[in-house]
């Protein structure tokens, strides 16, 4: 028998360690792209999503060391002496193990950086832990999308010098027969200004810590009235001009307390709407915030009533039924797979109601009257695509906040919310029905809006 010796086992070690530092670039982006694309090969759901879900994860661990070591650079650069620099560099590594302890541990942070561990519980509303709530998601968001930037610019970078190389070489070669070789104007690409650039991109890359920061402080509360005509067929005529108040997304918590839900509610009701509808997930992920927040929309008013459907976040915090009986005590009808007939002047519009986990199609279809226009209301806008093949006139939604750190400001598309659902935000429409998605007045997993205000729609109804 022969067995392998200390020695052979030791080479075989140093090979492997040989081979991985000549290749390291190689394995560590074969290992990237394994990690990031397993999920395609995966018979889970969501492929697409989990894929992006594990780039984000990697851009987020890659833009904290790259942060980290930028403090520890300007500590070796602003503090004099040795110890004081190591001082400086166990705070900083204090500071942000604190952090990182606070994230595994809190819900909103946890629940923002692993979306699939929905931790529930109670909020905590000491001001120490929404100081740091806060301060954690601004640098969350800054940090990573700050990161995005630099990356943004090492590739420009990268290109530029490698099309100036590409160039100098075919420069070189073409009058190689006709004078020596001079390099191109364009390859001067020399080391000062590439520090220069590096420089700027650093300084440019501050731009999403200064967004984060308006987010936080004032994006999520600058409340938007949309106001939106809705053409509707075979619209009886007493209900021309017939006023809809949609609120959605309220998610009470300590970045929206009941003090602002009635804001939202006083200003819902000087629009003077006839009618009053509500979309869904006004918790969080704290069941015991219930009581509160029907509380805060209890003083909801509309000559034709309120009604809602519930969200998501009802059902992962398990209140459907007690957040139903609570606003049935204020006198608001939440509509679980029904509907309520809205009557005025001998007409009917016909409203319906059902629960995010939208029912078989055809159960839905029994709640419909034929002859009549049919209003239905479903947290998911993804449900839209089977809403039309029973010919729905009118949909209305939320759930995706309008994207929450949205860039549709610049281009449409630029949306995370659109890996979920082609329906983001605003009004859209198909054959068999149109659709409304509110952005919601909340916000969940972080306390940040950019580029999607918090919105209360009133949609005004008139006949084609």
């Amino acid at each position: 028998m022969v067995t392998a010796s200390p020695h052979s086992s030791g080479t075989k070690i140093a090979r492997m360690i040989r081979f991985f530092r000549a290749h390291n670039r190689v394995v560590v982006s074969l290992s990237i792209f394994a990690f990031c694309a397993y999920p395609l090969i995966d018979h889970g759901k969501f492929p697409a999503i989990r894929v992006v879900f594990r780039l984000f994860l990697l851009i987020l661990i890659a833009s904290q060391i790259f942060w980290i070591r930028r403090a520890l650079d300007l500590g070796e650069r602003f503090v004099p002496g040795k110890p004081r620099r190591v001082w400086f560099s166990a705070t900083i590594g204090t500071v942000y193990l604190f952090f990182f302890a606070y994230s595994c541990t809190h819900r909103g942070v946890a629940n923002f950086l692993l979306p699939a561990m929905d931790i529930i519980g109670a909020a905590d509303r000491r001001m120490p832990s929404i100081l740091i709530d806060g301060a954690l998601s601004w640098w969350l968001v800054g940090s990573v999308l700050g990161f995005a930037l630099v990356m943004v610019f090492w590739t420009v970078d990268r290109v530029i010098r490698l099309s100036a190389g590409m160039y100098s070489r075919a420069h070189a070669g073409a009058a190689i027969h006709v004078a020596p070789p001079t390099p191109a104007p364009i390859a001067n690409y020399s080391p000062a200004r590439r520090r220069f650039l590096g420089q700027a991109a650093i300084a440019l890359s501050a731009t999403p810590f200064v967004a984060s920061a308006y987010g936080l402080l004032y994006g999520r509360l600058n409340l938007e009235v949309t106001r939106r005509r809705i053409r509707v067929a075979r619209l009886p005529k007493a209900f021309e001009g017939f006023r809809i108040a949609q609120l959605s997304d309220i998610h009470i918590s300590p970045f929206m307390p009941a003090d602002e839900i009635r804001r939202c509610v006083t200003i819902t009701n000087q629009l003077k709407p006839d009618l009053v509808v509500m979309t869904g997930d006004y918790v969080a992920w704290d069941p015991a915030a219930q009581g509160e927040v029907v509380q805060a929309l209890a003083g909801l008013r509309a000559p034709f009533g309120v009604f809602g459907c519930l969200g998501n976040h009802e059902s992962i915090t398990d209140t459907e039924e007690s957040i139903t009986r609570l606003f049935a005590a204020q006198g608001i009808q939440i509509l679980r797979q029904e509907r309520a007939s809205i009557r005025l002047g001998g007409d009917t519009l016909n409203l319906i109601g059902v629960d995010d986990s939208t029912p078989d199609v055809r159960a839905v279809q029994r709640l419909m009257m034929p002859g009549t226009v049919n209003i239905l209301l479903n947290h998911n806008p993804n449900d839209f695509d089977h809403a039309v093949e029973i010919a729905f006139d009118l949909m209305l939604a939320g759930h995706t906040h309008g994207g929450q750190l949205s860039l549709e400001f610049l281009h449409r598309g630029l949306s995370l919310a659109r890996l979920e659902t082609p329906y983001v935000s605003g009004w859209y429409e198909k054959p068999g029905g149109q659709l409304y998605v509110n952005r919601g007045i909340g916000t969940t997993m972080i306390p940040i809006r950019v580029g999607a205000r918090p919105e209360i729609t009133l949609l005004e109804l008139f006949r084609t």
